[in-house]
């Protein structure tokens, strides 16, 4: 497969220095190279503009990372993909990246502005593999390098189309695409994001009693040693009234969960993936590497005594010391503050421990396959916590809990942990939401943080809270 880019084009040199930024770069390609030309955008928001960007006839494919006021990245079509599973899913992600983005960057794209570097789009299953025959099955790992990719950060806005070359796509029919859409998007600069219309929750699937059951045979284990931690997690499905787009259920996470990332991974037409994520797996800027320790859950108004909790302390260290073992292992010098600090995200509050370190020559991914699952979203010990959650839960996890994001083509990246997310399915929204269980833990506790959290997620995606289930 060869790649190439052409060099960032200023606004002011019009459309003739595109062209010619085109046709230079694509002088040095193969007759399939792909082709990268960006523009810089003028305003725009890319959670609206993301439905304008979608190519006729395309795949389906739409991906949002929306860390606003920091980095937003809306994209569509697959410009190259992969798509795997097995216990090799994060080496090989990170080989198919590098393929795709390390001619980009030797063509100079990775000198440009950080929010206009080409990226490659990553959505992880939470285990190695699905269930063989299970329905709506996930891959181990979905890589994309997107078609359409705009991406704002602050005030600045970048524009980026990749396209295959032969079969009458041209350099100039590219860049002439490229300079139109841009332009229409700015001409679209001040379009709203998707409002959500009114809509019902006709029932909810009940949860209570079988994950009830489930809890009581993990505490089981838990009290017997046999593990020290795990991660039970219950799935509702809510049947609304009316099929609705997922952006218009993100757009109002940007005002409940401000300090959230809110992210989309719509794969094909009629089914995506949505939340807001308070939980870093990693994130890789300039060579320093940060990961986070998010466990311990309470109602917003209780953070002092969900600090003065023994149980979500002894819960909270375990993850920290697990990361800190990790980045250890790996080679790394990881450090951490002291004590545990709160994170208020929307309703909800946890005991959040940054951990930074230099990642020095380690790839991220092999970073990120070292780390995941923490025992936050899995467990302690960590292969006999996932056997357990395949027999526990009566649901395959799917993405929830497992690593999405992007990397670049400087080898930054970022990864987020898809907790507060669910599964829309044109009438049909699941939602997944788990509590840590440790020694002591107690049952009916669990079992109102769980409630709590699908309650607050509803809530914050404007969804009626108090309706019947079936």
């Amino acid at each position: 497969m060869a790649t190439s880019g052409a060099e960032l084009v200023q606004a002011d040199g019009g459309f003739a220095a595109l062209l010619d930024a085109a046709q230079a770069q694509a002088r040095g390609l193969d007759d399939d190279g792909l082709l990268s030309l960006a523009l810089p955008l003028r305003g725009g928001d890319p959670l609206a503009l993301l439905p304008q960007l979608e190519p006729t006839g395309g795949d389906g494919f739409r991906f949002l990372w929306d860390g606003t006021p920091g980095l937003c990245i809306a994209a569509s079509g697959r410009a190259h993909s992969l798509e795997l599973s097995g216990p090799r899913r994060f080496e090989l992600a990170q080989r198919f990246a590098r393929l795709c983005l390390g001619r980009l960057a030797a063509e100079g794209q990775a000198a440009g502005p950080q929010q206009a570097r080409p990226r490659v789009l990553l959505a992880f299953g939470f285990f190695d593999a699905p269930l063989e025959g299970t329905a709506e099955a996930v891959p181990g790992v979905q890589a994309v390098l997107p078609r359409w990719q705009l991406s704002r950060h602050g005030s600045h806005s970048w524009l980026r189309l990749q396209r295959q070359l032969g079969g009458g796509i041209t350099a100039r029919s590219v860049a002439e695409e490229l300079w139109e859409t841009a332009r229409r998007l700015e001409d679209l600069s001040d379009l709203a994001s998707p409002a959500l219309p009114p809509v019902q929750v006709l029932a909810r699937t009940a949860w209570q009693e079988r994950y009830r059951l489930a809890v009581e045979q993990a505490l089981a284990l838990v009290e017997e040693r046999r593990l020290e931690k795990l991660v039970l997690a219950v799935r509702q499905q809510l049947d609304l009234s009316e099929p609705v787009d997922p952006l218009a259920l993100l757009a109002p996470l940007r005002r409940s969960q401000s300090g959230s990332c809110r992210f989309l991974w719509q794969r094909q037409t009629g089914s995506a993936l949505l939340g807001a994520s308070p939980e870093r797996l990693l994130t890789v800027r300039q060579g320093q590497l940060r990961s986070d320790a998010l466990a311990g859950t309470a109602p917003s108004s209780d953070g002092q005594a969900l600090l003065a909790s023994s149980k979500d302390r002894l819960e909270h260290e375990l993850v920290v010391e697990t990361i800190l073992a990790v980045l250890a292992h790996a080679g790394l010098q990881p450090r951490r503050p002291r004590r545990p600090r709160l994170a208020r995200h929307g309703q909800l509050v946890h005991l959040h421990t940054p951990i930074t370190a230099s990642i020095g020559a380690l790839d991220p991914l092999a970073i990120a396959a070292a780390l995941h699952p923490t025992p936050a979203v899995a467990g302690l010990p960590r292969r006999e916590a996932i056997g357990w959650l395949r027999s526990l839960e009566p649901f395959e996890r799917g993405h929830y809990a497992a690593p999405v994001g992007w990397i670049d083509s400087a080898g930054d990246a970022e990864l987020r942990v898809a907790i507060r997310s669910g599964t829309l399915r044109g009438h049909q929204l699941e939602l997944t939401a788990g509590a840590g269980l440790v020694r002591h833990s107690a049952i009916d506790q669990e079992l109102r943080e769980v409630q709590l959290k699908l309650g607050v997620l509803q809530q914050q995606l404007n969804l009626p809270v108090g309706i019947g289930q079936r």
